[in-house]
């Protein structure tokens, strides 16, 4: 495990890939169940076996984070949880001339903005029931938003949307999650090494491997983080741009899309 800490029950979206995979294999140990998704059956039993390999007892399934009830039923079936973490996402990443159809809108919100919650959601009504720890704590959840978050990008409408949405909701909510002993962390990562950003044809600045993001990730949700921003230089220049006016942004992104800043399930 790469940090010291209590997390014993751990449930992950996304896991079959990527920063997902990544936390699941940083998490597998002797003593540890992992309960990870994803929606390529393949590659989810691949990390399975890995982290069982490490010692870690893993319960995996294929499921659609869109489903609000299959969720509810799977998070409720695995816990007591000590950490959940709602990591699967899909991007359109179209460039900035060709709009995004319906259909990708509809997809990329329903996954990274509603799956992302109906992930959260449950877990948050679980945890409340739990026992509090020596720290307080019933129970952490982190949510794997974007630096895209804080740039309304031509090309990444959708995504841009949801992480913006979804990091909004749990900074938002992390204080009164706090008082019932929830630990709640909005991820903000830039561009992280995976399937998604490989299909990038652009310089990706601050190009940082799963595993090391994975590090960041955990000890940043050990830390009772609200947000975590990396690489921090990163985050306040996409805060900077941002504050540009919507015309001169447009012309700025025009080539670019960092809808692929994230990571697909």
């Amino acid at each position: 495990m790469v940090v010291s800490s209590p997390l014993r029950s751990i449930l992950i979206t996304g896991a079959s890939s990527g920063i997902g995979q990544a936390l699941a294999v940083a998490l597998a140990d002797p003593g540890v169940t992992l309960h990870l998704s994803g929606r390529d059956a393949r590659r989810l039993a691949a990390v399975a076996v890995t982290c069982e390999s490490l010692g870690a007892r893993v319960l995996s399934r294929v499921i659609d984070v869109r489903d609000a009830s299959a969720m509810a039923a799977w998070v409720g079936e695995a816990g007591p949880l000590d950490l959940v973490v709602a990591n699967a996402g899909v991007a359109a990443g179209n460039r900035a001339s060709v709009p995004e159809t319906p259909e990708q809108t509809r997809a990329v919100l329903g996954t990274n903005l509603d799956g992302a919650l109906n992930t959260v959601l449950p877990a948050m009504e679980l945890m409340a029931g739990q026992q509090a720890g020596a720290d307080g704590i019933r129970g952490r959840i982190a949510v794997i938003a974007s630096i895209a978050a804080f740039i309304a990008a031509p090309g990444a409408a959708a995504y841009c949307a949801s992480k913006s949405a979804i990091d909004a909701w749990v900074v938002a909510s992390a204080p009164a999650a706090r008082r019932a002993g929830i630990g709640l962390t909005s991820v903000c990562p830039g561009y992280i090494r995976t399937r998604m950003t490989a299909r990038n044809s652009f310089a990706m600045p601050g190009l940082m491997d799963a595993d090391r993001a994975a590090t960041l990730i955990l000890k940043g949700i050990m830390a009772q983080r609200t947000r975590l921003v990396f690489p921090w230089w990163m985050g306040a220049m996409a805060r900077l741009v941002g504050l540009l006016p919507p015309g001169m942004l447009g012309r700025l992104m025009s080539e670019q899309s960092p809808a692929r800043t994230g990571d697909r399930p």
